[in-house]
Formats: structure tokens, C-alpha cells, sequence
């Protein structure tokens, strides 16, 4: 059978660990026999990162650009430790963190389903996506610690010299004190990415911060968002039969509980990084969420929402067997195909990404999957398969249908 062929490369931004082996392994049997595939690489390893002083970072965000989808493997971000194990020249900054902010992207991420693996929410029945803001507020914070007595503000100079002064706080004693910040062109594409994504999956829209207490800051973010809904997006909303609407964060965690799914949750940025994991656990895996980030010029870069899995990748270099769940990486695999087959027009390419996502649930739901998915199936006697076993089995699937 002859292979699919590609017209445009994708940016391919290779990993750390236990995600790095899996890369290979799901290039070589799931990708490569099928596709005639086209990428630009770039090695996002933590030490190539390193020698390059982490110029690779940049460049691969800036092919993005250029090619229009990236697919990306887990990274390292390194602490203290990793400074130490890597003989690293500095403690270089999240690549997530960078790309993001050359892209001006918003992230989305949402659960795979699949029978078998139930939600602990019992009425959830279709999947919630979250959608992060990546910019900004305690991302970006500047912090001090505050020795004893004495007194802190706010300071904002103008460009003509003139200040204006908030107090933050009169200390009596030590403490610590946090400065966060924001930028409206951020926030308005934050906005212009949640609304398109919603037109395009065809799901209502919520938009949660705290506005009641933060009268300034979370409320700009609030009428950001409503001045450019009503503006460029309400009529389109409606004519689709979807809808947008604002809460408070406290209201929305309330109402996501007793929801069915089957929408968009917008948050600003720590809110999403928090409620992103609580939905991931609650659906079942972090291994089982996709992850995109979207920017409103249309750039897509696709990756697995879950770190490097160091604990298996030790294990694999002492030799042991490891049963890692692959299936999140392999959805960044097939969501950058498939955006790379809806932007060149070929139908082929597209539906090889969804025929592949069909062969990892089926797969799944036969009973054979990895020790992660083993321990919270409802499955009767499942099959668990090492790392490499698994693709092969949804190899075999893939090849069956």
C-alpha cells in the first residue's frame, strides 16, 4: 500500500525521558509506515537546549510561524536538581513558557474518552475543555521577601516622568509581597482564540476569574472578553445555537460539577493550570488529555498535556520494563496531522488521523492498555502491555480496521 503523502512539513520539537522514547517508538510504528512524513526537527532535549543556549527553543517557535502546526514532545524545565544532573550553563526557562509567548497562544486541553475508563464525576458524559491563558499574572510575578516593619506600594511612571502610587500594604512585621501583571493585547487575543475555538468545535463558552474581589485586574479581563464578543463574535455564536457567558470562578467550579461537559472552559492562566489537572484526574489519566495551543493568528502547535515520566525513564535505562501510557502523545501526533491535512486539503492525511485516534480507543476498550489504565479500568481482566507492546497493539488495531 502506497503511503500517504504531505505536501507542507510539520515543525516536529523533540523531548526529554520516557516522552523522547515513546517519539520514537510511535514515529517508527504508528507514523512512518503509513506516511510519507515531512518535518522540520528540532531537538528540544534539555541538553541541545543547553549548547544552543536555548536558541533552539526560539527557532522551533519561530518555524512555527512560518509552517503554521508543531507537534511537540514533553521537556524538561529545569530546577536546581536538573541544573546539577545536566551541568546545565543556567537554569534554562519552561520551552512551553517560551513558545507560548512567541506564539501568543492560548492552550486547550481536554480529555479523551474512553469506555471503561469512567469519570469520578458521574453525570460528566461528554469531554470538558480548558482553556488556559499562557501569559502573565503569577507566571510572571515579581516577588520580595519583607524583613519587618515598613511600607509597600505600587508605582507607575509614566513616559513623561509623572507617578501614580498605590498602597499594597503597611507591614508591622516581616512578610512577603507579590506583584502580578497583565497586558491587554494578551488578554484580547486570550479572548479571539477562545472564541474562534469555540466557533470551530461548535461549543459554548464559559469565562470564569474573580472580578468581585479583583475590581481592577480580573475585571479588565472581563470586559476585554465582552467588549470583543459583542463586538465580532455574538452573531456568529448564534447563528451556530451556541453560547457565551461569564461566572465567577467559585460559580463555575460549582456548575462543572453537576454539568454533563460538552464545553469550553476559559481561565486565566493559574486558575487553568490548576483545573486542568483536577478534570485530567477526574476523567481518569493524565496521559489521556490532549493539548493545543492556538493562537489567534492561526498558528497550532499539539502536544500531550503530561510531563517527561522521568520515574519510567530510569527505569528503562536500568533495563526494567516500563508500561507507559502513550496515548496522549500519539493524539499530538494525529491533531497535528489532521491540522496539517485541513490546511493543505488532503482528506487522506485527515482521515488517517482520525482512523489512528479510532485504533487507540478500540484498543483500549478491548481490554489492552498500560498499567496506568489497568488500575481504574471497569474492564473485566485486562491485558497490560509494556511501552512499546501498546503501540504495537494499536498497530494491530489500526491495521484492522
Amino acid at each position: 500500500m502506497s503511503k500517504i503523502q504531505m505536501t507542507t512539513p510539520l515543525v516536529e520539537m523533540d523531548g526529554d525521558e520516557m516522552t523522547r522514547i515513546l517519539w520514537k517508538y510511535i514515529k517508527e510504528e504508528l507514523i512512518e509506515p503509513f506516511v510519507d512524513l515531512k518535518t522540520e526537527y528540532y531537538d528540544l532535549g534539555l541538553e541541545h537546549r543547553n549548547e544552543t543556549d536555548d536558541q533552539v527553543t526560539i527557532d522551533s517557535a519561530e518555524a512555527t510561524k512560518k509552517y503554521g502546526v508543531a507537534v511537540k514532545c514533553a521537556t524538561i524545565t529545569p530546577n536546581a536538581a536538573r541544573v546539577e544532573e545536566y551541568k546545565l550553563k543556567e537554569m534554562w526557562k519552561s520551552p512551553n513558557g517560551t513558545i507560548r509567548a512567541i506564539l501568543d497562544g492560548t492552550v486547550f486541553r481536554a480529555p479523551i474518552i474512553v469506555k471503561g475508563i469512567e469519570p469520578c464525576v458521574r453525570n460528566w458524559k461528554k469531554p470538558i475543555t480548558i482553556a488556559r491563558h499562557a501569559y502573565g499574572d503569577v507566571y510572571k510575578a515579581s516577588e520580595m521577601k519583607i524583613p519587618g516593619a515598613g511600607k509597600v506600594e505600587l508605582v507607575y511612571t509614566d513616559a513623561s516622568g509623572k507617578e501614580e502610587r498605590v498602597l499594597v500594604h503597611e507591614f508591622k512585621e516581616a512578610g512577603v509581597v507579590q506583584g502580578q501583571h497583565n497586558i491587554c493585547g494578551s488578554i484580547e487575543s486570550f479572548a479571539r482564540s477562545c472564541f474562534n475555538f469555540a466557533l470551530d468545535s461548535k461549543q459554548s463558552l464559559w469565562f470564569a476569574t474573580k472580578d468581585t474581589i479583583s475590581k481592577q485586574y480580573d475585571h479588565t479581563f472581563k470586559d476585554i472578553f465582552e467588549e470583543i464578543f459583542n463586538a465580532e463574535y455574538k452573531e456568529k455564536f448564534d447563528a451556530l445555537g451556541i453560547e457565551y457567558f461569564y461566572t465567577l470562578i467559585d460559580d463555575a467550579v460549582a456548575r462543572v460539577m453537576k454539568s454533563e461537559g460538552g464545553f469550553i472552559w476559559a481561565c486565566k492562566n493559574y486558575d487553568g493550570d490548576v483545573m486542568s489537572d483536577m478534570l485530567s484526574s477526574a476523567f481518569g489519566s493524565l496521559a489521556m488529555m490532549t493539548s493545543v495551543l492556538v493562537s489567534p493568528q492561526g498558528y497550532y502547535e499539539y502536544e500531550a498535556a503530561h510531563g517527561t515520566v522521568q520515574r519510567h525513564y530510569y527505569k528503562h535505562l536500568n533495563g526494567e520494563e516500563t508500561s507507559t501510557n502513550s496515548v496522549a502523545t500519539i493524539f499530538a501526533w494525529t491533531g497535528a496531522l489532521r491540522k496539517r491535512g485541513e490546511l493543505d486539503g488532503n482528506s487522506d492525511l485527515m482521515k488517517f488521523a482520525d482512523d489512528l485516534e479510532t485504533a487507540c480507543i478500540k484498543t483500549i476498550e478491548e481490554g489492552k492498555m498500560t498499567g496506568d489504565l489497568a488500575r481504574i479500568t471497569s474492564i473485566a481482566n485486562p491485558t497490560v502491555l509494556n511501552s512499546l507492546d501498546f503501540i504495537k497493539a494499536i498497530r494491530t488495531t489500526y491495521e484492522s480496521l
